[in-house]
């Protein structure tokens, strides 16, 4: 799959689309879901052309890796979600159930969060 330069997230980096935005460096963009599923829902995107977490590991240089990891702890940090708990995502792919194929991390916290995944197979 080739990078869509157009795709939401790669807009939001461009300014061309606003965001909340409760973070950013030179390796990270980290802002509100506009959609929360949770009181804390904080999406938080490399700066880079990467779909997902798979081709971001391959492709990204080791200071984006450190960085990107840096800024997810800055944020988890800010919003003091290491007290009571919080939960770290990254869909991949349709049976992943990725939506925007730039990768993110999204940082969902505020409340108990439940079992990860259903029971059902």
């Amino acid at each position: 799959m080739e990078y869509d330069n157009n795709n939401v997230f790669a807009r939001i980096l461009r300014k061309e689309i606003p965001a909340t935005i409760v973070y950013e460096d030179e390796y990270a963009l980290a802002f509100h879901d506009v959609f929360p599923k949770t009181p804390i829902h904080i999406l938080v995107i490399p700066k880079g052309e990467f779909i997902s977490f798979f081709d971001f590991s391959e492709k990204a240089t080791f200071e984006l890796m450190v960085g990107f990891t840096k800024a997810i702890h800055h944020v988890i940090k800010s919003f003091e979600l290491q007290k009571d708990g919080f939960r770290i995502l990254s869909n991949h792919g349709v049976h992943g159930g990725q939506e925007v194929p730039h990768y993110h991390v999204h940082i969902f916290g505020g409340r108990p969060l439940g079992r990860m995944i259903s029971e059902q197979l």
